[in-house]
């Protein structure tokens, strides 16, 4: 039998913080052995991750259950809502490593000598890369199997981390191999990683925060959607059409103008075959409100 969505999802968050938890530990032993600032940094940041693998765990569990009496639409919005705050931890990581990184830059321009790094801080940096990038891709795969924002944001979290391990890498061996005067590339490194970081973050948040705020779906479903009702010629027309989505679910609300002649039993045998039609393209999940009306032509 195979797995459900949700064990899907929790089998690839454990997996990500099994890897956190190692990373974490090992980078932040490196930092401290090789003497190195940015790694022990980047030890820290990959903490933020186990930070964000719980979210996942435990907001995507409460979205996962069954509708009731006080949240008859079910609990999609859970996992918008981790998805929000994994941006919003991103957010926090990518302004923690500016800071960091402007402070250093300005400490060096004020004569200062940063320390220089061993090889052991290199070599971690590289397999934090492997590492992260590996499970960055693998848990892309599943988050779009398996239809998660929440998921999907996560594993951008993996690749952030990756993005900060190359600036430390970057860091690292400039200091080792082109003298102390170049140890100011290591913070140069993070101060540009955590813009991506940043971007990342606001890229993630924007369509949950759309969604919460109750958005319409995209323009092109939209236009499917309006196909889909018409494809019926016993539909006149129909209007009051909203959609929105919870979680990974479509919702979706319509007004349909039927013939005046036609009997009640005609009339919902034509709406659940509208509703088989939406649900055939975008899931059986998909929760739809059709209220059927006689043809006017002066309804909009």
């Amino acid at each position: 039998m195979g797995k459900t969505r949700t064990q899907k999802a929790q089998q690839v968050t454990l997996l990500g913080a099994i890897v956190n938890v190692l990373l974490s530990i090992g980078k932040i032993l490196a930092g401290f052995i090789g003497k190195s600032s940015a790694m022990i940094a980047d030890g820290i940041h990959s903490l933020s991750d186990l930070i964000t693998d719980a979210i996942v765990i435990i907001f995507f569990r409460i979205s996962d259950a069954e509708k009731d009496d006080k949240h008859p639409y079910g609990h999609g919005k859970f996992e918008t809502f981790s998805t929000f705050l994994i941006a919003l931890v991103l957010f926090g990581v990518g302004l923690g490593i500016f800071y960091g990184g402007i402070s250093s830059i300005l400490s060096v321009i004020r004569g200062e000598v940063l320390p220089k790094p061993q090889m052991i801080a290199f070599w971690f940096a590289l397999i934090s890369i492997i590492c992260k990038e590996g499970l960055f891709w693998y848990t892309k795969k599943v988050g779009k199997q398996i239809n998660s924002q929440s998921i999907i944001a996560n594993a951008w979290h993996h690749r952030t981390d990756a993005f900060s391990s190359i600036g430390v890498a970057i860091g690292i061996a400039g200091a080792i191999f082109l003298g102390d005067k170049w140890t100011v590339l290591d913070p140069i490194a993070g101060v540009i990683v955590s813009l991506f970081i940043i971007k990342t973050a606001v890229e993630l948040s924007l369509p949950s925060i759309q969604e919460l705020m109750e958005s319409s779906l995209p323009k092109e479903i939209v236009q499917k959607i309006e196909m889909l009702i018409m494809d019926d010629d016993k539909i006149r027309s129909f209007h009051k059409l909203r959609t929105r989505k919870i979680g990974d679910v479509f919702v979706i609300d319509v007004h349909i103008q039927l013939e005046n002649t036609i009997s009640l039993e005609q009339a919902h045998n034509i709406a659940g075959a509208l509703s088989r039609r939406i649900r055939e393209v975008y899931g059986n999940k998909t929760q739809i409100n059709i209220h059927m009306e006689p043809s006017d032509e002066n309804c909009h």
